[in-house]
């Protein structure tokens, strides 16, 4: 017949979301831009570029479950959503990457960083505990990667229950560690901008490293959660579950960096230097 498909691969239809994802994104830059210039009416534009980004989110993210329940997702077009997750991910390492370079460039080489003042932490700086929230943080991490990989092996072998439950247990984890984050930003011996230059490069860095990887776990449990809803809906089978897959897979990757920045930012990054508290 003309017009019939005579291959795997899924046709999309024409949407919308491309374009207004795009000029959402626009509208949020312009007013973090304006934000950080304190021009009037910034706070409205951002959230109402934000509120564009999530609409976005939110309706595109849809479509593609819907294409996923409706059978257009045949192996092939499975295979090339894994390569788009294994590249999305490879970004996220880039971003990582920026942050430890920055830290190590400061701890490696402090004499020759006029801003860090010749000693890294700076003099006079405390640092946090390695041994206390960190560590603490590590093992629910680390738990937490344990049953993600126990939902996803329930799955595989067709346990509903399983599934369900594992997902729970990596969602509460996962908003465990946030809030514990949350309470050790709140009682951290240095802001993130410091009176002095020295102590600000030393805030600056633990922030931005720590909160870029405590995004991504909030990122990560809003992912799971969506996951949960649809195992809930029997949206995943054995053969089918590239949703929950990439969710796994995504949670596993903040795992490692967390490792890696517990290992170099608390432990090694504060070696020496007067602990708070």
């Amino acid at each position: 017949m003309a017009g019939a498909r005579n291959h795997q691969y899924h046709i999309v239809n024409p949407s919308v979301w491309p374009l207004f994802g795009s000029m959402a994104a626009l509208v949020l830059a312009a007013g973090a831009i304006m934000w950080m210039n304190t021009m009037p009416s910034a706070k409205l534009v951002f959230f109402a570029g934000l509120a564009g980004v999530l609409i976005t989110m939110f309706g595109w993210w849809g479509d593609v479950i819907k294409e996923a329940q409706q059978g257009d997702h045949t192996p092939v077009v499975q295979l090339h959503l894994r390569y788009g997750m294994i590249l999305f991910i490879a970004s996220e390492v880039m971003f990582f990457v920026g942050w430890f370079w920055a830290w190590f460039d400061f701890a490696l080489f402090p004499s020759a960083v006029e801003a860090v003042g010749g000693q890294w932490p700076p003099k006079g700086m405390h640092v946090l505990d390695a041994w206390q929230f960190p560590l603490l943080n590590t093992l629910i991490l680390l738990c937490s990667g344990t049953t993600v990989t126990w939902a996803h092996h329930s799955l595989l072998h067709g346990d509903r229950k399983g599934l369900i439950n594992g997902l729970w247990l990596t969602i509460v984890l996962g908003a465990l560690f946030s809030c514990l984050q949350a309470y050790e930003y709140m009682e951290a011996p240095f802001p993130f901008k410091a009176a002095s230059e020295h102590g600000s490069s030393y805030g600056g860095a633990f922030f931005m490293a720590t909160g870029f990887h405590g995004f991504h776990v909030i990122v990560g449990t809003l992912f799971l959660i969506v996951c949960l809803v649809r195992a809930y809906k029997g949206h995943f089978t054995p053969k089918q579950h590239f949703g929950f897959e990439a969710a796994a897979w995504y949670w596993h990757f903040v795992d490692v960096v967390w490792l890696f920045l517990f290992a170099s930012i608390y432990v090694w990054g504060g070696w020496g230097a007067p602990v708070h508290g």
